[in-house]
Formats: structure tokens, C-alpha cells, sequence
């Protein structure tokens, strides 16, 4: 499956970059996220359960960051396995500074499922990939554009 979107951030493109850089920030937007383990600084064990239409699989994913040109580009690679499904993704997004305040977020990614997840959820995948990724954003966005704590002591 493929994928591909535009959104628009009302923030500086370092921000936004500084914040994709946070891997723990970016993996807590992911729905169904559940836990991360740095095995090196670009390697990651991840564990994301999903759900599409009655079928369930709980995935364990290697994620790498193959490759970052800082502020403009990132591409992001996950394979992973649940019992009896297979997930192999690739995605990566480019930044645009729009103005001091505006950051223009370009993005793909390429999915392939295989195995249970695949044949029974094969009709609803797509809806359900763009849920998940409408919620993914709204997230993304409601904690770059959130206004800034200050802490008085």
C-alpha cells in the first residue's frame, strides 16, 4: 500500500525537526504504541498493537533511521512480526519552511502486510491506515503547536 500526505505546522521548521528527532515523542503519537527499547542511537525494538476490522496482532519492529539531512529530510524503515502476520514499511517526509512560523511536512510511506492481518483485514486496511494516521497527525501537531510551558520556581 502506499501512502502519502501534506500537513501544515504552525511552528518553525527546527522545531519540528527537533521534535522528530525525539524518538520517545514521536512513538508516543503512534497509536497503538506500547514501548521502545534504544538498541543503538538510529535502532529501536518497538512494540504496536493494531487492530483491523476482528483481527488483532500485537508487533514487535526493528525501525531504523536510514537516513536525516537536517532540517529537510528524514526516511524512516520498519520490519516487524506479530504471530501468524508480517508488517514491512518505509516512510519518509520532507520539511519546507513556509515562513518563521510555518513548517509544510511532505510525506510517504510504502506498507506491506502479509499473513493473517493481511487476508482477513485486506478490505479494511486502507480506512484504517488513514484512522491511524489522522490520528497520528492530530497528535503530532496538538504537542508541536501546544503553547510552551514555563515553570516559575
Amino acid at each position: 500500500m502506499e501512502f502519502a500526505g501534506s500537513q501544515t505546522i504552525a511552528v518553525p521548521i527546527e522545531k519540528v525537526w527537533t521534535y522528530l528527532m525525539d524518538v520517545n515523542k514521536v512513538a508516543a503519537c503512534a497509536p497503538g504504541f506500547q514501548s521502545l527499547e534504544v538498541i543503538e542511537p538510529e535502532y529501536w525494538k518497538a512494540l504496536v498493537a493494531v487492530g483491523i476490522g476482528p483481527v488483532k496482532a500485537k508487533f514487535t519492529l526493528d525501525v531504523t533511521r536510514p537516513e536525516m539531512v537536517e532540517p529537510e529530510k528524514m526516511t524512516v524503515k520498519a520490519r516487524g512480526k506479530a504471530p501468524g502476520s508480517t508488517v514491512d514499511l518505509s516512510g519518509s517526509m520532507n520539511l519546507t519552511s513556509l515562513d518563521a512560523n510555518q513548517t509544510q511536512m511532505n510525506w510517504t510511506a510504502h506498507v506491506v502486510v502479509g499473513g493473517t492481518l493481511a487476508s482477513v483485514g485486506a478490505r479494511l486496511m486502507n480506512s484504517t491506515a488513514e484512522k491511524l494516521t489522522g490520528q497520528f497527525f492530530s497528535c503530532l501537531k496538538a504537542n508541536l503547536q501546544a503553547p510552551q510551558e514555563t515553570t516559575a520556581e
